[in-house]
């Protein structure tokens, strides 16, 4: 028996795709085994790793679809549900990634983010989160600076480029479009300060403990993009179906 290793693709470099990138990309949904709000999202849901979180993430991984970063690879998590609340006790987390996810489908399928029409708001009805593996969109790839300096830097989602925008209608028709950097900052690490030796630290005077009476009781754009010809009636999202 042999193995012909000539068809296998070539190597890639650890190297980053470059800040700033403008590319195609798919996203697909890596299942974390938490079930999702839908019957389509059962098991789709990962949870946060810290301990007494409530967050529960969507796990995507994006694959540039062509050009010269074409198969290259990364990895972003979403959160769906839990985290910091606002005024009206929502989720700002599953906010800011439902705002992600509407122009990941305009972007996907070509709609004006001002498109307010009938057709256009029903491309935006899913099923569940599900309805998103798949999805091909323009994105603005970053390099996302590590506060611990011991990890590497890693490519993350700058935005959703949308169809209003100049790169998006370049990319869409193969054009190569000059990376546009976000020069982000690396976030500065805290210096480390020296150990005091014990015999060389003041001893806190002990607190007088409070009377037991005086202790309380303790009790979250320009003109509409032509649409593209309707889809087969198949109940999946229109990026899915031929």
């Amino acid at each position: 028996m042999t193995f012909d290793m000539n068809d296998v693709a070539p190597q890639q470099s650890g190297d980053l795709i470059p800040d700033g990138t403008f590319a195609k990309v798919t996203m697909s949904i890596r299942k974390g085994g938490t079930d999702g709000a839908s019957e389509v999202d059962r098991g789709l849901l990962k949870p946060s790793n810290q301990p007494g979180s409530d967050v529960l993430m969507l796990d995507a991984e994006f694959t540039v679809a062509e050009g010269p970063h074409a198969r290259r690879k990364f990895w972003q998590n979403f959160t769906v549900q839990g985290g910091k609340l606002d005024e009206q006790g929502q989720s700002i987390g599953w906010k800011i990634s439902k705002s992600q996810f509407r122009a990941m489908i305009d972007s996907a399928l070509g709609l004006n983010p001002e498109d307010m029409s009938e057709a256009a708001k029903a491309k935006r009805v899913l099923r569940g989160l599900a309805d998103l593996d798949g999805i091909t969109f323009v994105a603005k790839i970053q390099i996302e600076p590590n506060r611990n300096p011991a990890y590497k830097d890693a490519n993350k989602l700058d935005h959703v480029v949308l169809p209003t925008a100049p790169e998006w209608q370049k990319v869409m028709a193969g054009e190569t479009v000059p990376a546009q950097p976000s020069n982000k900052p690396r976030p500065a690490a805290a210096p480390v300060q020296p150990a005091t030796p014990a015999w060389g630290q003041p001893q806190a005077a002990a607190a007088p403990a409070a009377p037991a009476w005086s202790s309380p009781a303790t009790q979250p754009a320009s003109q509409p993009a032509a649409e593209p010809a309707a889809p087969k009636a198949t109940g999946g999202p229109a990026w899915l179906n031929p």
